[in-house]
């Protein structure tokens, strides 16, 4: 990727307002959605199809179209097994031709595709066009099952921003090259262009420096709480080797991805002191970390280090030719250079006024030495705290602040706000999602993220030069979960940098997402369906106490027909359609399916049991928080699992969840299925904000309280010895109640222990009922 950010983005501004809206004319086939994601600029249809045969040819006039052409034969092949040649010249016959053209009129980045009886032509003025329109085409060409024809159809387009990115997270978890060129065949397909590589942090250090091997050697790899123990590995992590690098560098640069890559200072360092000590401020080796959270090793300040540190940039530099070097600057924590005296002495012979303008001076010494390589820094939105560099972009993600702070400073910058465009976030708050974080960010949230704060005005507007999604992967430990957490969000923010901000439409953006659904299982994608899947709904007391249950059936995106059984077969498009609520009587299970308009399912079956023992249980997911804390995580029973299930939601702050609206009448007692979980979570200055609860057992005890976390205690169960097994069971009788009360379930266990959370909790009515 290479662009000047302020003439490029106002160049393309300019070419983009001329570009007429979205239109679909008339014809056969106009009533169904062209399924282009990211949604081109301007699309006008006709009548008619261009089939594509063994015999059709791809023409290339240059050394650029041919490799677009080899890409989009290879495509092709593998989407629709034809096995295209490819020629300089085209005959009489309908063909594929790809033509760059320097002094086309087509913008930056962008294209003119145009579809009918003659063949297929792509026109573009630069490389980066060229290959978006031929993903164009390889959209328009698998619309349809195992169907290899385009529709009639001119496009002209381009991207609204310079900077599509996603940034991917491979310090905490490590990914194969084989499962990032996958992902980066998806950004590809999706009309990214940044891939942002997270490559060193406290857990792990996974870059292959020459000159540093203790960076690998040590640093690359952790010991996991419990190693050894429960499937835990001994030894979790992995590096890439520069061989490695430089091959995937050049696998993303053939599919116009550029890699950024980031390595974080001064903060997050602790797997670089763990591999040299004397980086550090305390001199002494940590352990590279098994935790997650804020650390508090930090970097020293010595000419020493700044040499090190040029010295791993001359290596990243020759691995990575990305305009941007990604430098962190987050979540620095001051503590051991406010306890050093040297690096106190060192902030008063620089004449700085505290640490926060050590750290400016820190990261502007960087920069300097990056600038005099030709290479640009790039940072977190902290950077700005100390001063920087006046030429440093800002990447904004405690929330969008920074990047209106920035801007104004006149400063790039690449909107990637936390919670906005983080992908570890749910993505439902269905109990069957997989790990992640509280709120959930839904497909329609990513959809309706505008990159451009509405705080700026134009002249400062041009400097927002995209945004980008983030994939953290503390609680991402396989690919799968990945997959998971990126798609379909993926495709909501491509649509978002690509195109136009006036012509986005959700309801059409839905339209053309069951044919896209379709493209990931043909790649064995793992997409998350969770947007798409049944929710199954009723009064719980009120099917209690009535003994049939008026249920509603709904999706999260109110997208598809809803369809249904009651007597658990399979629901299809036979089955009764949803339309209004419907009645059932105890005991029922109802299960549920959502359809796209041509019968195909948007997602797996769900399924409700309606019984009394089922109506009496809340699964995991189902308890809430107790007044005081929103922070939630869904996490696994290890840190390093490779399966995607059980998941359980916890507060590492407050042991206090809430099971909501119990109807006590004839309950007789609780039962409860627990978990141990690991409480591997560093909290720095956070740490005053974890609620403590004394017990009054050897392990502590679950309390089970009425109505509050200060209600009156109903029972009081024990925990049994942490070194048994993981999951356990406890039960308690219940005294008589009646009505309607929430119940709050803490555990008392001591906070230097293990954390514990419920899988569910069930009460039981007494025999008499």
């Amino acid at each position: 990727m290479t662009f000047a950010p302020h003439l490029g983005r106002t160049l393309l501004l300019a070419a983009l307002a001329v570009l007429p809206s979205f239109a679909l004319a008339g014809g056969a086939q106009g009533d169904a959605p062209l399924s282009l994601i990211p949604l081109p600029g301007k699309v006008t249809r006709s009548n008619g199809v261009l089939a594509i045969h063994a015999n059709t040819v791809l023409v290339a006039t240059d050394a650029d179209s041919r490799r677009t052409a080899t890409w989009l034969a290879a495509q092709i092949k593998r989407s629709r097994g034809l096995d295209l040649r490819i020629v300089d010249r085209a005959g009489s016959a309908p063909a594929i031709v790809l033509h760059r053209d320097a002094k086309s009129s087509a913008p930056v980045e962008g294209y003119v595709l145009d579809v009918d009886a003659k063949g297929a032509r792509i026109a573009a003025r630069d490389s980066d066009g060229l290959f978006h329109s031929a993903v164009t085409l390889w959209q328009l060409l698998t619309q349809e099952d195992a169907k290899a024809a385009a529709p009639f159809v001119h496009i002209e387009d381009a991207p609204r921003f310079p900077w599509r990115g996603l940034m991917l997270d491979s310090a905490r978890h490590f990914q194969s090259v084989a499962e990032i060129r996958a992902l980066i065949d998806q950004m590809a397909l999706h009309k990214l262009n940044v891939l942002h590589w997270h490559l060193t942090d406290d857990q792990g250090w996974r870059i292959e420096i020459k000159r540093y091997p203790e960076l690998t050697r040590i640093g690359a790899w952790r010991s996991p709480p419990y190693a050894g123990k429960d499937g835990e590995p001994a030894r979790y992590g992995g590096f890439y080797t520069q061989d490695e690098i430089r091959a995937l560098v050049a696998y993303a640069a053939e599919r116009h991805v550029t890699i950024v890559p980031e390595l974080d200072m001064p903060g997050h360092a602790q797997a670089a002191v763990a591999s040299y000590p004397e980086l550090g401020v305390t001199g002494q080796r940590p352990p590279v970390s098994g935790d997650w959270g804020v650390h508090t090793y930090l970097y020293n300040v010595d000419d020493a280090t700044f040499v090190f540190m040029q010295h791993v940039l001359d290596e990243v530099m020759a691995l990575f030719p990305s305009r941007y070097i990604h430098v962190g600057g987050d979540e620095a924590v001051k503590d051991q250079w406010q306890a050093s005296s040297a690096v106190q002495a060192k902030i008063r012979a620089l004449g700085l006024k505290n640490e926060d303008a050590l750290q400016g001076w820190f990261i502007a010494r960087l920069g300097t030495y990056l600038k005099a390589h030709g290479r640009r820094l790039i940072g977190w939105d902290e950077i700005l705290e100390g001063g920087v560099p006046a030429d440093a972009t800002v990447m904004s993600w405690r929330g969008i602040k920074g990047a209106i702070e920035a801007a104004r400073k006149g400063h790039d910058v690449v909107s990637s706000p936390a919670p906005d465009l983080y992908f570890d976030q749910l993505q439902s708050d269905r109990a069957d999602e997989t790990t992640g974080r509280v709120p959930v960010r839904d497909l329609a949230g990513i959809y309706a993220f505008e990159p451009v704060p509405k705080e700026l005005d134009a002249t400062q507007a041009r400097h927002v030069l995209g945004a980008q999604a983030n994939v953290w992967t503390e609680h991402m430990p396989t690919i799968a979960h990945v997959q998971h957490a990126v798609f379909p969000r993926l495709d909501a923010l491509s649509e978002v940098l690509w195109s136009p901000a006036n012509e986005r439409d959700w309801n059409g953006f839905l339209a053309r997402l069951p044919a896209q659904l379709a493209r990931y299982r043909a790649a064995d994608v793992a997409y998350a369906d969770s947007a798409f899947a049944p929710i199954i709904e009723t009064d719980r007391n009120a099917a209690l106490a009535a003994g049939k249950a008026s249920v509603t059936l709904a999706n999260q995106v109110k997208f598809g027909t809803l369809h249904y059984t009651l007597d658990g077969s399979e629901p299809t498009a036979q089955s009764p359609r949803y339309q209004a609520p419907f009645e059932v009587k105890l005991p029922t299970t109802v299960r549920a399916v959502a359809l796209d308009a041509s019968g195909q399912p948007l997602a797996a079956p769900r399924e409700r049991v309606l019984d009394a023992t089922h109506l009496l249980t809340r699964e995991n997911a189902e308890l809430i928080n107790c007044p005081g804390s929103d922070f939630r995580l869904r996490v696994q029973p290890m840190p390093d699992a490779t399966s995607m299930t059980p998941a359980y939601s916890v507060n590492i702050f407050d042991t206090c969840q809430e099971y909501p609206a119990a109807r006590l009448d004839g309950i007789a007692s609780i039962h409860v299925e627990a978990v141990r979980l690991e409480r591997n979570f560093q909290l720095a200055h956070e740490a005053k904000l974890v609620v403590s609860r004394p017990a009054k057992t050897a392990h502590g005890e679950l309390v089970v309280r009425k109505d509050s976390c200060e209600g009156d205690v109903l029972a009081s169960m024990p925990l049994p010895d942490p070194s048994g097994p993981r999951r356990f069971q406890l039960a308690a009788a219940l005294p008589d109640a009646k009505g309607v009360h929430d119940l709050c379930l803490i555990f008392t266990a001591p906070i230097t222990g293990p954390l514990y959370g419920i899988e569910r909790a069930s009460l039981t009515p007494s025999a008499t009922r």
